[in-house]
């Protein structure tokens, strides 16, 4: 009887571990998978456009535009230029190149300050739904351009 017991239960573990062993096999692509549809997600060659109002007097607000190849469009409240903004996976990291004034006020001097400081500082990125979150110090949001 007691052989008869043990034989069932070595039986019920070579099925459970089986189990366990098939559930983790499909798993690990499903995570891959994930990983990649996230790298896959991030807009690249369309328009951000900073979620904040105009300042009074001006129809302008900081924009991004991020390619593949991690070369990038950065327009402030008033300067602009080329920099790099590369990202894997859900990190990522701004680099400023040269940026020329545009317009610039001693406010939006400040404001262009505070927002490249910012932007330099971020780390991660996510999406949701049609805004990009950039994750630093603070976390700065960008929506999708409609146009």
């Amino acid at each position: 009887m007691i052989g008869r017991m043990q034989g069932l239960w070595f039986r019920n573990w070579v099925i459970c571990g089986a189990f366990v062993a098939a559930t983790c096999a499909t798993i690990t692509p499903v995570q891959a998978q994930e990983a990649k549809e996230t790298q896959a997600e991030f807009p690249f060659e369309i328009e951000l456009l900073f979620d904040a109002k105009p300042l009074p007097g001006s129809k302008r607000v900081p924009m991004l535009e991020i390619f593949e190849d991690g070369r990038a469009t950065i327009d402030l409240w008033c300067y602009g230029g080329n920099g790099r903004i590369e990202i894997a996976g859900e990190m990522i990291k701004v680099t400023f190149g040269s940026m020329q004034p545009q317009g610039c006020t001693p406010e939006r001097h400040q404001l262009d300050e505070e927002l490249g400081l910012a932007l330099s500082k971020v780390t991660q990125w996510r999406r949701e739904d049609d805004v990009i979150v950039f994750v630093g110090t603070t976390e700065l949001r960008f929506r999708l351009s409609s146009h």
